[in-house]
């Protein structure tokens, strides 16, 4: 564990173009300054998926400008909680850090109407995970 007050927390999928971005999304808007947050991908695609990009918007969260970022061992060394999103084996494992899975469809080549229950579970997750670290979720 870091030595700083505020946790840090890496998502990882295999493109970082959906559900790691929906995450990391979702945590920096509902924790606000209180956690650091980080994504990133074992392969990561060249952009964010559109429909993703759309879903947030309907959240009231712009992604947009979000980029996927290749999954460095420095990232995950760096972390306190890292969440994977089906990347698999092509995650790093460093004892003594905290590993979640979250079992997400991925939202790949999937329009927008597909996307939503997924972004919205997400939301679930996000928020269950705040109350782990004891961060209140901002309204």
């Amino acid at each position: 564990m870091s030595s700083a007050a505020v946790p840090t927390v890496l998502f990882v999928c295999v493109h970082n173009a959906g559900r790691s971005q929906m995450a990391a999304a979702f945590l920096t808007h509902l924790g606000r300054e209180r956690v650091e947050v980080r994504s990133a991908g074992s392969a990561p695609a060249d952009a964010v998926n559109p429909a993703v990009v759309e879903a947030m918007a309907e959240a009231g969260i712009d992604i947009s400008a979000e980029v996927p970022k290749v999954l460095t061992t420095e990232a995950v060394q760096a972390s306190d909680v890292v969440i994977t999103m089906g990347c698999g084996d092509a995650c790093p494992f460093f004892p003594g850090k905290r590993y979640l899975d979250w079992k997400l469809e991925d939202p790949a080549g999937q329009g927008v109407a597909a996307v939503r229950p997924i972004r919205d579970r997400i939301e679930q997750l996000v928020r269950g995970l705040l109350a782990d670290l004891g961060i209140a979720a901002a309204a």
